[in-house]
């Protein structure tokens, strides 16, 4: 099955915008609701893009969802150019020492 005629541009890029703006705000603490918010957000502006059809709103959120997958792809390549290993939890690093 090809998903990526799935996948809508607008969607994928609004989504990315949410994304950022709830990851930077970081007084909300939803970061492990990041997916499935942008899942929803992405079935809710494939709909206002191109009517709300059970195929349009579908493809929005797979496309929502793309778009965390995106920035996470985006992020480790600049963590690897930037020679970062990754973030490492504090309980991590207890546990190493």
């Amino acid at each position: 099955m090809d998903f990526s005629q799935f996948l809508v541009p607008g969607v994928v890029v609004g989504c990315l915008v949410i994304g950022y703006c709830l990851k930077r705000i970081e007084a909300l603490k939803i970061n492990d609701y990041i997916p499935t918010i942008l899942a929803l957000s992405g079935a809710i502006i494939g709909g206002l893009l191109n009517g709300f059809y059970v195929e349009t709103v579908i493809a929005g959120a797979i496309s929502g969802l793309a778009s965390t997958g995106l920035h996470q792809a985006f992020t480790r390549f600049m963590d690897g150019l930037s020679g970062e290993v990754g973030s490492v939890d504090k309980d991590d690093q207890e546990n190493n020492v």
